[in-house]
């Protein structure tokens, strides 16, 4: 097989991973790793949940696959469960990653506008360090050059701003001098480019595999307004933040705003099957129903909405309600917080300390002074060390160049406490190890 995202060497180990039990993953040889990681920011419920292979066994059993151009009930009780826990009126259109979900959102945002009288907009603005998926659009969107790097031409029409790095500030700005000026960068992109040719803003509610960058409060916010003063539509990338992961049901609830398009996928069956979803703000459906040539919208997605996908969808959600496990992901990101500034602050690699609900980036340096980043074999040796110590850490790696120095911690929600010490543990001693 072809192993994703892993350079090629003759001594190349891929580990090979034979089965999992809570927040530990074992490998063919029976050793148990603890994974920090939710295996691709997904696995929120753990990789034994016998409940959600239940839902799956008995769908299959029922009815195992229809397209979407028609309907099915586990699709149906999905799209009803997922508009309760977005807060809106919202239709839902199933695809089977976060890629397509993007994908999907950019042509439901182009064709909206031209059929509502401005077939102009069709540019959509997003930002340099985020990730948006691997296919040609939604790269094109990623703001991460080593991801594009020989696979360009993309598709063209999209834009970029500046991060919302409160510690590496684009602008030379301190946090307490700070006027938003990465949040005003839309309207002054918006204004070059003309308001007539922008179609939408795509942001995930924090930047996280681009390192975890968190924005404040007040900079979603004024995105959003800026959004509404031109006319441009808001897609909330929630593929990473949703569904718990951000101690709200979505991370964008955490700023007090409303999209006009939302992306989903990863938790939304906690990885146990392929799922993703496209949820459309009711208004802007409304342009498509019509039955004139060439309105309605024209994508097909064969797999989009498995009915054992959506059965999957729905039973994790509804046990995420019945454990309480929101506000658990709220209360352990409390405490993974709390553990990490009191045994890293002060460490002299560790630059910043970033979190965002269950959800933490460690940003490593060569000096604290000067803020030069750690290279990516310091960072890699992190994370062999900590995988040593039994411990599965993430990294951004082939991002920006020169600035794959983040380490990142994603764990499931049904994690224990105690084990959120052998996370902290394993990254100190690693940093130990590594600097030494």
């Amino acid at each position: 097989m072809w192993h994703h995202m892993m350079p090629y060497t003759p001594s190349q180990n891929p580990m090979l991973v034979s089965g999992g039990e809570g927040a530990w993953i074992i490998d063919e040889e029976g050793n148990r790793y603890l994974d920090a990681m939710s295996g691709l920011w997904c696995v929120n419920l753990g990789y034994s949940e016998s409940e959600l292979a239940d839902a799956a066994a008995s769908q299959l059993r029922q009815m195992p696959y229809y397209p979407l151009s028609h309907a099915h009930k586990p699709a149906i009780a999905l799209g009803e469960k997922l508009n309760q826990w977005l807060h809106g009126n919202y239709r839902i259109f199933y695809s089977n990653s976060g890629s397509e979900a993007n994908e999907t959102a950019f042509k439901i945002a182009r064709q909206y506008h031209a059929q509502n009288g401005e077939p102009m907009r069709w540019k959509v603005i997003s930002r340099y360090r985020a990730y948006h998926g691997n296919s040609m659009g939604a790269l094109a969107a990623t703001g991460q050059f080593q991801r594009k790097y020989k696979y360009e031409p993309l598709a063209p029409g999209f834009l970029h701003v500046p991060p919302p790095d409160c510690y590496r500030c684009p602008f030379g700005q301190e946090r307490a001098s700070c006027h938003l000026e990465c949040a005003a960068m839309y309207e002054q992109v918006i204004n070059w480019e003309t308001p007539e040719t922008v179609a939408a803003v795509i942001m995930e509610p924090v930047i996280t595999g681009g390192g975890m960058i968190v924005p404040p409060l007040e900079y979603v916010q004024q995105v959003r307004e800026i959004c509404d003063r031109y006319g441009v539509l808001l897609i909330m990338d929630e593929v990473i933040c949703g569904f718990g992961r951000s101690g709200q049901p979505f991370g964008y609830q955490k700023f007090g705003v409303q999209p006009d398009i939302v992306t989903m996928a990863k938790g939304i069956t906690s990885g146990y099957l392929p799922l993703s979803a496209t949820a459309v703000r009711a208004d802007l459906f409304e342009v498509f129903r019509d039955d004139r040539e060439y309105v309605h919208f024209r994508h097909v997605n064969t797999f989009g909405g498995n009915p054992a996908a959506c059965a999957v969808a729905v039973r994790t959600l509804e046990l995420m309600e019945e454990r309480d496990l929101i506000v658990r992901s709220a209360q352990l990101g409390e405490k993974l917080q709390e553990k990490l500034i009191a045994a890293l602050r002060e460490h002299p690699n560790v630059g910043d300390l970033r979190f965002f609900g269950f959800l933490a980036g460690i940003e490593l340096v060569e000096d604290k002074k000067t803020k030069a980043p750690a290279s990516s074999e310091f960072v890699s040796k992190v994370v062999a060390a900590c995988k040593r110590q039994g411990v599965l850490v993430g990294k951004n790696g082939d991002t920006v160049a020169g600035y794959n120095n983040v380490v990142m911690l994603c764990p499931p929600f049904v994690i224990q406490e105690e084990e959120l010490h052998l996370i902290v543990d394993a990254v100190v001693q690693a940093l130990t190890e590594v600097g030494s």
